[in-house]
């Protein structure tokens, strides 16, 4: 038996036990809320507090899970426990990502249930105890706290702009990966552990929407409750929300679609491959009339593409991976020296099947896809390698 089916096996045999009510281990935690975190520190205190008054009839703990923040974020967390054996922090180093801190969070966990929720005081804490009476009471396996039902609103938290970004994003959830629920982009959400446990191997560490990862990976059908809330406005900081963000999601929803044999990473690593093929075309063009020769031209549009394709992997594609200072121009130098032996690759795999007469077209996309997988995976295990 392979290990693909075991964790099938498992999810089916957690689905099947689900209607069961779910109770804690002797001396354990009853619930987890799982918050991760990044320059929160002037909420720590308060959403503590909140916890605390929200959950008083509930043996609950806290996890926070700091991607090492600069603000002290987790030196507060540190503060509180030292105090309260409830509340407990991790702290990532050389690791980020909402998705990823969500799920160490989830697994770090010993209690049936967890939560995940927001470290920004977006989210209405008042609503778990109505969210662990369902699950609980075995009336569902996965509890969503929605900005849209009936009695929901985001208009307070979101601006116009990203009110309707959010809606288009839950339309294409809904639409290509047939999620039966109205706010698949909720982060406020509370489940059965064994489900994170079940999906655990095959869930995302990139991106910031790891509910729709897991609902979408699951090998059987939750059973989903929606409770509606009111999103509420930002206290203190910012939003880690950015422009890269929608590129993630359309990532993740590729990836869910193909059954994950197109990972959001790779896809991303041709996105920027795709546009380094218009930079090398286009210093290629620019170089040629200033009568260089065209080996001398065509080498200078080569290294200025890897230049971009390299800088551009490792804000976007790469960036819970980052290289900074120093490491990123040695990081620089393997790029350009695996890239190189990707193009011989390339180019010797195009070549043989043109000369056993494969359309050009046949052999350049061979080629292409040759060159582009030992990119991909040679960059991934040796330039931008986990520390």
């Amino acid at each position: 038996m392979n290990q693909a089916t075991t964790y099938q096996d498992a999810g089916v045999a957690l689905m099947a036990e689900s209607a069961l009510p779910v109770t804690a281990a002797h001396g354990g935690p009853e619930v987890t809320i799982v918050i991760p975190t990044l320059n929160e520190r002037p909420n720590i205190g308060l959403l503590v507090a909140r916890l605390r008054q929200s959950l008083a009839h509930i043996d609950w703990e806290v996890v926070f899970v700091d991607d090492d923040s600069k603000d002290g974020t987790i030196l507060a967390v540190h503060d509180i426990a030292a105090g309260d054996h409830r509340v407990r922090g991790i702290r990532r180093i050389a690791r980020r990502g909402l998705a990823g801190a969500c799920l160490e969070g989830i697994l770090s966990s010993s209690a049936p249930i967890v939560a995940v929720m927001d470290g920004d005081l977006q989210h209405d804490e008042t609503c778990l105890p109505a969210m662990f009476g369902i699950l609980q009471g075995g009336e569902a396996d996965l509890v969503i706290a929605s900005r849209y039902g009936s009695d929901g609103s985001a208009h307070g938290g979101f601006t116009r702009l990203r009110s309707s970004v959010s809606r288009l994003a839950t339309y294409l959830a809904r639409l290509l990966l047939r999620t039966p629920i109205h706010d698949p982009m909720s982060g406020f959400f509370m489940l059965r552990r064994e489900i994170v446990d079940a999906v655990a191997p095959r869930l995302s560490r990139q991106g910031f929407k790891i509910l729709l990862d897991i609902v979408a990976s699951s090998p059987s059908a939750i059973r989903i409750k929606e409770i509606p809330y009111v999103f509420a406005p930002r206290l203190h900081g910012q939003s880690k929300l950015d422009s890269l963000v929608a590129l993630e999601y359309a990532g993740l929803l590729v990836a869910k679609m193909s059954g994950d044999l197109i990972s959001t990473r790779f896809l991303a690593f041709g996105l920027v491959g795709s546009a380094g093929v218009v930079v090398h075309l286009a210093v290629l063009h620019a170089l040629l009339p200033h009568g260089l020769s065209f080996a001398v031209a065509q080498t200078a549009a080569m290294f200025t593409a890897m230049a971009f394709n390299y800088t551009l992997n490792n804000a976007f594609t790469y960036r819970d991976q980052r290289r900074r200072g120093w490491r990123f121009l040695t990081g620089l130098l393997m790029f350009a020296a695996l890239c190189s032996f990707g193009v011989v690759a390339g180019v010797g795999v195009s070549t043989l099947l043109y000369s056993g007469h494969s359309r050009w077209w046949v052999a350049g996309l061979a080629g292409a896809i040759v060159g582009s997988a030992w990119n991909y995976i040679t960059n991934s295990a040796i330039t931008w390698r986990r520390q």
